[in-house]
């Protein structure tokens, strides 16, 4: 009986695990085809990409499953075994979907206010009427600060946090939907605060730039899960700020940098459709005239 049990336990979880990493491949597979085979153009290095908040907070939620749910299954994983061995027992469980629900919703809030910076970031640039170097300069800036970030007491939290999903699951269990509720959030809100100016640095590299999510995506998942991981952020902090000084002499090396153009944010870019969209990260094409 207890074999039957474990072989179950152990067939949930491999359709969960299997399950994660097929939405992951999904989201990956559908934002590589919404930029396949189309010409880049100023709208990829506006912020907003030129997209209306539903279509750009639906485009932040696919990104957040590619990136984020492989980098999420082990803890997952860990509060399907807990809440299988309660139903086992014949006690009060809550299905994982519940804690999956609320973690995505602290992602899907992120993406409310990234489009709100983004937003504002453009509205800004606009009225300034920022040069090009002077745009991509900001960016650099953006790209120095999250390096440093990398280093700070609060990261080394978070990533701490994320990194020991039992540890989680003791200091942070409560029972009942609710209490799954609240774990998702936490749990979320602690993956946010690890990851955050990762996500922030996609905007001056191209926020469709399929090239930087891959990179920043296995930066993440060495930081959660590999023995090493704590290097891993040391060394992505030295290669932030070092690439961000880089572009603060010579902004043309930034990828969404347009000469002649500027950042597309220091102008208003046509609304974009997920048919249309055209293809991330080389934002180096001339200005159309």
């Amino acid at each position: 009986m207890e074999r039957t049990q474990t072989n179950r336990l152990l067939v949930q979880r491999n359709v969960i695990l299997g399950l994660l990493l097929a939405l992951a491949a999904a989201a990956w597979a559908l934002l590589t085809w919404q930029g396949a085979g189309a010409e880049a153009d100023m709208a990829m290095a506006a912020p907003t990409m030129g997209m209306h908040a539903p279509l750009f907070l639906a485009v932040w939620v696919v990104m957040m499953v590619a990136m984020m749910f492989p980098t999420a299954a082990p803890m997952i994983l860990i509060f399907h075994q807990v809440q299988a061995g309660k139903r086992r027992r014949g006690e009060a469980f809550v299905a994982t979907w519940v804690f999956v629900a609320a973690y995505m919703l602290v992602w899907t809030l992120s993406g409310v206010a990234a489009y709100a910076g983004a937003a504002a970031a453009e509205a800004i640039a606009t009225r300034a009427a920022l040069s090009p170097a002077t745009a991509a300069r900001v960016g650099g800036a953006v790209l120095v600060a999250a390096g440093l970030y990398q280093l700070t007491p609060f990261k080394d939290l978070c990533l701490s946090k994320c990194r020991t999903p039992i540890s989680f699951i003791m200091t942070a269990w409560r029972d009942g939907v609710a209490g799954a509720l609240r774990m998702g959030l936490l749990h979320g809100a602690y993956c946010l605060g690890c990851c955050w100016l990762l996500f922030v640095i996609l905007f001056p590299l191209g926020l469709m730039n399929i090239a930087a999510m891959a990179v920043v995506t296995l930066v993440i998942f060495a930081e959660k899960t590999l023995p090493w991981g704590r290097p891993v952020a040391r060394a992505t902090a030295i290669a932030l700020v070092a690439y961000g000084a880089v572009v603060l002499v010579a902004p043309q090396v930034l990828p969404t940098f347009i000469a002649g153009g500027g950042m597309a944010m220091t102008a208003p870019a046509a609304p974009m459709n997920m048919q249309t969209m055209p293809m991330p990260g080389s934002a180096t094409t001339p200005a159309r005239q």
